[in-house]
């Protein structure tokens, strides 16, 4: 992972774009530490999920639609534990 200086980065935004598409993710720094790091759509798409909602993906669970599950709490209000 290239790292560039934040100065650079911002000097040499489009080349910063074009290798982050081609070679992957580049790494920023300021005052010579790495503080952020610059990915893909794809890369971050793909380390984010599958980019379904909550709903698309309960919608897509084999439990959808399901009736024979038994969904209620425990009634309980507290248990002892040991501290």
């Amino acid at each position: 992972m290239r790292a560039w200086q934040i100065q650079e980065a911002k000097a040499h935004l489009s080349e910063l774009v074009r290798e982050t598409e081609h070679e992957g993710p580049q790494a920023i720094t300021w005052h010579g530490r790495e503080v952020a790091v610059v990915l893909s759509k794809a890369e971050y798409e793909r380390l984010t999920g599958t980019g379904q909602s909550l709903v698309e993906f309960m919608r897509h669970s084999p439990l959808f639609g399901a009736e024979d599950i038994d969904l209620r709490r425990d009634p309980s209000l507290t248990r002892d534990v040991t501290l």
